[in-house]
């Protein structure tokens, strides 16, 4: 009996010998592909993997990151190497830039020096992880400094890629320069998206910042606090549709003398055709991908560049065919000399097969509303704003009703109606 249980030992302990091989196995394949999906998924960045040596329980690799400016075509590369520990079920990697982070104009870290890791495991999750400890650069043309307290950020992937998780937390980070210092403090950012169907994903998040504090050299000091930017998407319809929103917000604007608030601007899409906007992020990217190729030398051609818009194209009519609601349904501005109040919607009805094929222009049977109510009193405050508003006033765009001036429009059939004065519309899209 002994025996036995000895031997089946032997065999446990074989097999957990190996696992490190296996797993080191899975997580080269696992990179590869994983750079090889970031890669045809968009034009902006490459990576690139070189000499990939796996041993049994580590490997070690080189690579680069090309970062390509969308509007000149120029790239920037940054080298790096890795370091991977392989355990039982997953690996670790730890990446650090070619040289050490502290090395040639990269010795902004006092002390401790930052750690870059991605964890994976066998099951398809992975965590990419950035923690940063206390810096401070220097421009030495401008004068300015950059300083944070350190912080974390994290993304977690999951789902054979399906969903990701994201954190970010920095208590402080400062600019300081000859002619204005910004501190802000408590930024933290959670966002949890979820893969729908080719382009389109779903989830909410939110972006907190605990104040921002403005001090010119040449001004009045101000403070911005509770900043907020929450949002959320989801699908409706079995899927088929999608609805967003996403709300700024400002709880309070500080200076000397007062505080003011809130600030508030809610943005929302609703009914929105989740294939037809699919298809239309798609062909923006491909048209992206196209615009970068000619700006960094390649042939010029004009057929790539007409066959590129007509996706474009298409997919706007398939997304405005299908119907859907976009605007803002809340805009709250506070001032010392009143609430400025406004809101506005766009929608297209969903039409049938036959109105599609009729159909000549994505405008034709657009429709909309527009209200915008603000204190006479900030006009007369503030001359030059007052200049700006006189010729709208002069038109009639802008009526005087008590102590505010009133915006009432309504868009139909390529004409806009603000406050009875009708403007035709150029047909444009």
């Amino acid at each position: 009996m002994n025996a036995k249980w000895m031997i089946a030992g032997a065999g446990v302990l074989a097999v957990a010998g190996g696992l490190p091989w296996v797993v080191g196995y899975v997580t080269e394949q696992q990179w590869q592909q994983a750079t090889a999906e970031v890669n045809s998924a968009q034009p902006f960045l490459r990576m690139e993997t070189d000499d990939y040596q796996r041993g049994i329980l580590g490997a070690r690799f080189n690579g680069s990151v090309n970062l390509r400016n969308p509007e000149t075509g120029e790239s920037q590369q940054f080298a790096y190497r890795a370091t991977v520990t392989h355990g039982v079920t997953g690996s670790l990697m730890d990446f650090e830039p070619e040289g050490g982070w502290s090395s040639g104009d990269m010795d902004w870290f006092s002390g401790e020096e930052p750690r870059l890791t991605l964890e994976t495991r066998l099951w398809g999750t992975a965590v990419l992880e950035l923690e940063a400890p206390q810096m401070s650069v220097t421009d030495a043309d401008t004068g300015e400094t950059l300083a944070s307290s350190g912080g974390l950020a994290r993304i977690e992937i999951s789902d054979a890629g399906s969903q990701a998780d994201a954190l970010m937390v920095w208590p402080a980070v400062t600019l300081s320069g000859p002619d204005l210092d910004i501190r802000v403090s408590d930024f933290r950012l959670e966002q949890t998206m979820s893969h729908l169907t080719g382009e389109v994903w779903t989830g909410s998040g939110e972006i907190v910042v605990d104040s921002v504090a403005v001090t010119p050299v040449a001004e009045a000091p101000f403070t911005l606090q509770e900043i907020s930017v929450r949002s959320s998407s989801e699908p409706v319809s079995d899927g088929e549709r999608l609805d967003s929103r996403m709300a700024f917000e400002v709880a309070g604007v500080s200076t000397a003398d007062e505080r003011y608030g809130p600030q508030r601007l809610v943005f929302a899409l609703s009914g929105l055709d989740v294939a037809a906007w699919s298809g239309l992020t798609e062909s923006l990217s491909s048209l992206q991908a196209l615009a970068i190729s000619q700006a960094s030398g390649g042939p010029q051609q004009f057929e790539q560049q007409m066959a590129a818009m007509q996706q474009v194209n298409t997919a706007v009519r398939d997304l405005a065919a299908a119907g859907f609601s976009v605007g803002f349904p809340e805009l709250t501005v506070t001032t010392p000399e009143g609430v400025v109040e406004g809101s506005a919607s766009v929608s297209h009805p969903e039409l049938t097969a036959d109105q599609k094929d009729e159909m000549l222009m994505v405008m034709q049977r657009l429709t909309g509303e527009m209200d915008l109510s603000l204190p006479l009193a900030l006009a007369e405050e503030y001359p030059e704003f007052q200049l700006q508003l006189a010729p709208l006033i002069k038109q009639g765009l802008l009526v005087q009703q008590g102590d505010r001036l009133v915006l009432d429009a309504s868009m139909k059939d390529l004409m806009l109606d603000v406050n009875g004065v009708e403007i035709p519309l150029p047909p444009l899209l």
